[in-house]
């Protein structure tokens, strides 16, 4: 999800997450590897490469940090603070990092079987040095033991908002996940000039247990 929870990698713990995402006219893979050093920082990096017209070259990178100020609890709701930057040089020939900082806000409802997330933040888009508010709506529904639905919209600044809908299933409980998506722009079905924007992906997510000193 591009929603982001208030929840953190376990101390002393990593994680990969990965993902496979079309759009349409490109396919690109993502890996974004983090760690909890700390207790309570988690520290991202990762990046992705592009497949396009018959070739595979570097795409977009990124570095994150992420903080809790209250955990998320059962039956209860948490917040936190991210701060990071990005660079997509298919977006963005100028070749500069993109700045941004968000606010995490989840909720819970009936013991974890419904969690609610909201995001609300700021983008600096180096090429243009335009500054922007980023908002996302997300929620995660238990609909099995091992099976969740999930589903948001987000804007990333400009243009009409984006939605996704798909779903997790956990392979190994708290260690190994799975998951589908789709997702496309508002208004961007059909045979409007946003149609392109639609896309479909496949993720895995591995997590270990504590192991770092």
């Amino acid at each position: 999800m591009n929603t982001d929870d208030a929840r953190i990698v376990d101390a002393k713990s990593c994680q990969l997450e990965s993902w496979v995402k079309h759009p349409k006219g490109h396919t690109e893979f993502w890996a974004q590897p983090a760690c909890n050093f700390t207790g309570n920082l988690e520290l991202t990096t990762g990046g992705s490469l592009t497949r396009e017209d018959g070739s595979t070259r570097g795409s977009a990178q990124m570095l994150q940090g992420k903080t809790l100020f209250k955990p998320l609890e059962s039956n209860g709701w948490g917040w936190g603070l991210a701060m990071g930057m990005a660079r997509d040089p298919r977006r963005d020939a100028g070749g500069g990092h993109d700045m941004y900082a968000y606010v995490p806000v989840s909720l819970s409802l009936a013991s974890n079987k419904v969690v609610l997330h909201s995001n609300v933040g700021w983008l600096r888009e180096q090429g243009s040095r335009n500054n922007r508010l980023t908002w996302g709506l997300g929620s995660e529904t238990q609909l099995h033991e091992r099976t969740w639905l999930i589903a948001e919209t987000y804007s990333q600044g400009s243009g009409k908002p984006l939605v996704q809908v798909g779903l997790r299933y956990w392979l190994v409980p708290d260690r190994v996940q799975i998951d589908a998506t789709y997702g496309n722009r508002i208004g961007g079905a059909g045979g409007s000039a946003q149609a392109s924007q639609s896309w479909f992906s496949l993720g895995l997510r591995l997590l270990t247990p504590a192991f770092l000193p």
